[in-house]
């Protein structure tokens, strides 16, 4: 188990770690997301046992760490650059950590590696290495020099030498964004894989959402140093806390549409009656994948451009109001003009509210009526 409490870490004047609080479960899967430089990577070194916070506790196993080196905390790390070392093979690579750990430095010398101690060591090693090779499909390779393999062959490769330790932790700074798109998705399968094969904790560093979303039991989505919300991925995206967590989660960018009073929505959005109280001051939020093109929407506006991405089609429209907000249609909707008027609608269901001046997200009194029903049925 991991437990962070109160977290800070400064770099001079510079607060790039506020007061994080945050705890996994042995065995899950755990996502730090955010942009550059909200922190992510330093809290991750922090938990390796590479940087120490100013002040707070970090729990691993149930006894706070802070004290300890990274060689005591029993953690195995994977780089964004993979950090293969070019003149060994890749079956030393992977048997860098056993040999480090393993064998002193006599048994690790010319003399020490012909005592029959030593070669026992040297034999469970290669036996150790070649099982976790096989359990990645790379023991073809195990011969080659890291100039020799493709980028994926290199994650593996990475991935093995954590594996080989048996450590109780793994952590991942970005493994997978020096891939590209397609092999990105295999490995990050094939880490998942490997998550719920030997039930030990990942903790892993990203900026893509993507990822985050369809890897993590749990996310924590990092913003300006702070802890925006930890939440299940279904629970960030259907329930985001604030406005920027909600910018930030999702395939699309969401819209977002200015409102000077609840019972004024620009464009035809509408709020179920007795959903908020009157005068209360809001911005509505709405994903492009909710909102889709209706002859009979209540929301209006015009098509300013289509971009056709296969299974769908992404629709930009400007509303009554002037605000350009974003639609998706199926990957088979056709229209005769590329430009004109356009009619939109949602399920009242898929709208996100917020207050105007905080950003955090108000929570409507709903009907149950209203939840099956279209737009057009309420207001």
């Amino acid at each position: 188990m991991i437990e962070l409490r109160n977290v800070t870490r400064r770099f001079g004047t510079t607060t790039v770690l506020k007061d994080i609080s945050l705890a996994a479960e042995e065995g899950s899967f755990l996502a730090l997301l955010g942009p550059s430089g909200c922190g992510k990577s330093t809290l991750l070194r922090i938990i390796a046992g590479l940087d120490r916070p100013n002040s707070g506790e970090v729990i691993l196993g149930g006894r706070d760490v802070r004290n300890l080196t990274a060689a005591e905390r029993n953690v195995a790390m994977v780089f964004q650059s993979y950090a293969l070392y070019p003149h060994l093979t890749v079956a030393q690579n992977i048997a860098l950590p056993l040999a480090m750990r393993g064998r002193s430095r006599f048994e690790r010398s010319l003399i020490g590696r012909w005592f029959p101690a030593s070669r026992e060591k040297q034999q469970e090693e290669i036996r150790r290495v070649r099982e976790i090779a096989d359990q990645l499909g790379i023991q073809p390779l195990l011969e080659r020099k890291p100039s020799q393999l493709s980028g994926g062959q290199k994650q593996r490769v990475a991935v093995a030498r954590a594996l080989v330790r048996e450590p109780s932790i793994f952590l991942l700074d970005e493994p997978l964004s020096n891939l590209d798109a397609k092999l990105r998705v295999q490995m990050r399968a094939e880490i998942v894989a490997l998550n719920r094969r030997i039930g030990r904790t990942f903790v892993y560093v990203t900026h893509d959402q993507a990822e985050a979303m369809a890897m993590a039991d749990k996310v924590a989505v990092m913003l300006d140093g702070r802890i925006a919300q930890f939440a299940s991925p279904r629970e960030l995206y259907e329930t985001p806390v604030s406005m920027d967590v909600a910018a930030f989660v999702g395939l699309y960018p969401i819209n977002f549409t200015k409102a000077a009073d609840w019972t004024a929505l620009p464009g035809g959005f509408r709020l179920p009656p007795g959903s908020l109280p009157q005068g209360k001051q809001v911005i509505i939020g709405i994903r492009p994948e909710h909102l889709f093109p209706d002859p009979e929407g209540p929301v209006r506006g015009k098509l300013v451009r289509m971009e056709y991405q296969g299974a769908e089609v992404l629709l930009d429209v400007r509303i009554d109001g002037g605000t350009l907000v974003k639609a998706v249609a199926p990957g088979d909707w056709q229209r005769a003009e590329a430009r004109g008027d356009l009619r939109l609608s949602y399920l009242p269901r898929h709208l996100h509210v917020f207050a105007a001046g905080s950003g955090e997200r108000l929570e409507l009194a709903r009907d149950g009526q209203h939840e099956d029903e279209r737009a057009t049925t309420c207001g």
